[in-house]
C-alpha cells in the first residue's frame, strides 16, 4: 500500500454555529465541542451545540416555516426543490470538500454531495403528483378519500459518517412530503449539513423548514423527546437506537430506523473473481475504512475458488493509497477517532488471541508521517468461524472476515446467521442462482455483481436488527405522509 501524506490546507470551513429559523446561533445552553480532523489529530474547527433550548426554538420555527411551506403552490414548492438541487449541483465541490473535513473519508469516495442532487430531483418530481385516492365503500354512493398528508415537523438525527445522504434520503423526501425538518448531524461531523442548510435558505425555502442542530446525547434526547415532533427518522447504532426510541416512545412518537450491519458478501464458484476481489476490496475495508453500515465485512466464499479469490482480494487491498484524504489519489483513510481506533484495535487483538480466524493482512497502526492521525490498516482474517464474535459483531472499521461455504445452502445459511440484515451481496453469473439465493437472504437490500449504489428510485432499509422503515423510492416518501381516511355521505 502507498503513501501519500501531502496534507492539502483548506479555506471552507468556517466556524459552526446552529441553523435555526434562518439564523445562525454561535452561543447556546449545551456549549460547544472541539471538532478534530482524523487524519491529523489536530483541532479542525469548534462546533456549536444544541441543548434542550435550542431544541425548542428549532422546533417552533419549523411549525411556523411548514404552514408556510404548505401555503404555496405545488408548483412553487416543486420549483423550489429544483432550485435547491441546482444550488447542491453548483456547490457540489464545496460539499464534498467539507465531508472530507467532517470525517475524513476520501474526496475519491465523497459522492454523497451528488447523491443529495439526485434525491432533491427525484423527490421533487412528486410534489405535484397525487399522494391519495378514492376507494369505493361496500354497499354505499359515499365518497370515500384516503389522504397522505404531512408529519408537520419531523426529526431527521443523522451519524456521523452520512449527513450528506441522510440530508438526501430523509430531508429530500421529507420536504416534498409538505414537512419542515429539524436535521440534527452529529457534533463529530456538522459541516457540510450546516452548509447544506444555508442553501436550502438561498433557494428561496422558507427560513426554519430546515434547521441545522449540531449536537450531542443532551440535543439528541430532547429532540427524540419533544412532544412538537411528529415523526423521528434515525439512522446510527443499535444501542442508540433503543435510546432514541424510549425517548420518543414519551409522546409515542413513531420512529423509523436505519441501524448497522454484518453484511455477507457471497462468491460463488462461477463468479468473475478478479470482479468480486476489486468489489469486495471496495465494499469491505477500503469504502470509508469500513466505516458504514453498508460494510461487507463477511466475505463467504466457496471452497473451490477460496485460494485464487483470496490471493486477488489481498492483491486489491494491497493497491490502496493511504494518505491526506483531500488528495484524488488516495482511496483509504483514517477512522473517526481515537476511540474507535482503541476499539477495533481491541477487537482485532481479542480475534488474535482466540483464534478466531488466520489473521492475513493489516491488524496494526500506520505509522510515520501518519502517526498523528488515526489510521489502521487494512485488515482481513481468512478462515474466520461464522460463529465468533469477529464476524458476528458490527466492528465499524477496516475489519472483514473471508468465510468458506461448500455449496449454496450452506453459503445461504451462514449468511441469514446474524441478527443483522441490511444489506447481502454475491458474484454470479448464473441468472437463476441470483434469483433464487436473493429471495432466501434475510436483508432488505441485495446486490448482485455490485456495490451498494444508493439511488433515489430504490427503497433501502434493513431486517432484523437493521431496523425498520424505508429510504428511496415511494416507499420513502411515504415514511414522511401520515394516512387520512375522510367519508362524505352522498344520502
Amino acid at each position: 500500500m502507498a503513501q501519500r501524506s501531502q496534507f492539502v490546507v483548506s479555506d471552507v470551513i468556517t466556524p459552526a454555529g446552529l441553523l435555526i429559523g434562518g439564523e445562525r446561533v454561535a452561543h447556546t445552553s449545551a456549549g460547544t465541542h472541539q471538532h478534530i480532523y482524523p487524519a491529523t489529530g489536530r483541532p479542525n474547527v469548534v462546533v456549536s451545540l444544541a441543548g434542550r433550548e435550542e431544541i425548542d426554538r428549532a422546533v417552533a420555527a419549523g411549525r411556523q416555516a411548514q404552514r408556510a411551506w404548505m401555503s404555496l403552490t405545488v408548483d412553487r414548492r416543486r420549483d423550489l426543490l429544483i432550485d435547491l438541487a441546482d444550488l447542491v449541483h453548483e456547490h457540489l465541490d464545496e460539499l464534498a470538500e467539507l465531508n472530507v473535513h467532517d470525517y475524513a473519508v476520501p474526496i475519491s469516495y465523497a459522492g454523497t454531495a451528488l447523491l443529495l442532487e439526485r434525491f432533491l430531483r427525484h423527490y421533487a418530481g412528486y410534489v405535484d403528483k397525487p399522494h391519495g385516492a378514492i376507494a369505493p365503500v361496500n354497499g354505499s354512493f359515499d365518497v370515500n378519500l384516503i389522504e397522505r398528508e404531512p408529519y408537520g415537523v419531523v426529526a431527521v438525527i443523522a451519524p456521523w459518517n452520512g449527513a450528506l445522504a441522510v440530508a438526501a434520503s430523509c430531508v429530500a423526501p421529507a420536504l416534498a412530503a409538505g414537512n419542515a425538518v429539524v436535521f440534527k448531524p452529529s457534533e463529530l461531523a456538522p459541516l457540510a449539513a450546516l452548509r447544506f442548510g444555508e442553501l436550502c435558505l438561498l433557494a428561496g425555502l422558507p427560513p426554519g423548514l430546515v434547521n441545522v442542530v449540531p449536537a450531542a446525547a443532551e440535543g439528541g434526547d430532547a429532540l427524540a423527546r419533544h412532544p412538537g415532533v411528529g415523526k423521528v427518522h434515525f439512522t446510527g447504532g443499535g444501542a442508540t437506537a433503543r435510546k432514541v426510541i424510549a425517548a420518543a416512545a414519551t409522546n409515542l412518537t413513531p420512529v423509523v430506523a436505519e441501524l448497522g450491519g454484518k453484511s455477507a458478501n457471497i462468491v460463488f464458484p462461477d463468479a468473475d473473481l478478479q470482479s468480486a476481489a476489486a468489489l469486495a476490496a471496495h465494499q469491505g475495508p477500503l469504502m470509508q475504512s469500513g466505516q458504514s453500515c453498508a460494510c461487507a465485512s463477511r466475505i463467504l466464499v466457496h471452497d473451490a475458488v477460496y485460494e485464487d479469490f483470496v490471493d486477488a482480494f489481498l492483491a486489491r487491498i494491497a493497491e490502496a493509497t493511504i494518505g491526506d484524504p483531500l488528495d484524488r489519489a488516495v482511496t483509504f483513510g483514517p477512522v473517526i477517532g481515537q476511540a474507535a481506533l482503541d476499539r477495533i484495535l481491541t477487537a482485532i487483538g481479542d480475534a488474535v488471541g482466540r483464534g478466531s480466524g488466520q489473521l492475513l493482512t493489516g491488524g496494526r497502526r500506520i505509522g510515520g508521517e501518519l502517526a498523528a492521525g488515526y489510521y489502521l490498516e487494512p485488515t482481513v482474517f481468512g478462515d474466520v468461524d461464522n460463529a465468533s464474535e469477529l464476524a458476528q459483531t458490527e466492528t465499524f472499521g477496516p475489519v472483514v472476515s473471508v468465510i468458506r461455504f461448500r455449496d449454496d445452502d450452506e453459503a445461504v445459511s451462514i449468511a441469514n446467521d446474524s441478527v443483522y440484515g441490511l444489506n447481502a451481496f454475491m458474484h454470479t453469473r448464473d441468472l437463476v442462482r441470483a434469483h433464487s439465493v436473493a429471495r432466501r437472504l434475510e436483508s432488505g437490500s441485495v446486490w448482485v455483481n455490485t456495490f451498494s449504489d444508493m439511488s433515489p428510485q430504490g427503497p433501502y432499509g434493513g431486517y432484523k436488527q437493521s431496523g425498520f422503515g424505508r429510504t428511496g423510492g415511494v416507499e420513502g416518501l411515504h415514511e414522511f405522509l401520515q394516512v387520512k381516511n375522510i367519508r362524505i355521505g352522498m344520502r
